[in-house]
């Protein structure tokens, strides 16, 4: 055996050893379960709380919005998509408020060109060339009913 090798070997040997303890203490213990996943997570992510109303929830107040909506192509998509999170409105409106951004850049979330996604399927604009004077895609669209024009 080659000299290199019988030096070598001992710090192959303990490098082999500290891997193999480490991967014990950091990999979870339902890690592989179901393919490369934390089998665990699931079990922790269903206990978390609800931060979701629905949908349902925000027709009961808002069913002037929830009837323009109803015909426009974001019919299919959750008030909660645009302005977040609704069960701590739904228990109390007054007090917690939702957003109501309209700006390019979260309109230009889903909205701006992206070759990945269907044109067919979801209106894309250049928003830095679509009416640059504005700052706000509300100032002129009604994201309830997104082909009328606001007065």
């Amino acid at each position: 055996m080659p000299p290199q090798l019988k030096t070598l070997l001992p710090f192959l040997a303990v490098f082999i050893c500290i891997f193999l303890v480490a991967r014990y203490f950091l990999i979870p213990e339902s890690f592989g379960k179901y393919g490369h996943y934390r089998a665990n997570s699931m079990t922790e992510t269903e206990a978390l709380p609800t931060h979701y109303a629905g949908k349902a929830n925000c027709v009961d107040c808002h069913d002037t919005e929830a009837a323009k909506l109803a015909s426009d192509k974001h019919a299919g998509l959750s008030c909660e998509v645009c302005h977040g999170p609704g069960a701590q409105h739904a228990d109390d409106p007054e007090k917690n408020k939702l957003i109501q951004s309209g700006t390019r850049e979260f309109c230009g979330r889903c909205h701006s060109i992206n070759p990945a996604r269907r044109t067919e399927i979801i209106h894309q604009i250049d928003i830095k060339e679509h009416n640059p004077e504005h700052t706000n895609c509300i100032d002129c669209h009604n994201p309830h009913a997104v082909w009328e024009l606001k007065d």
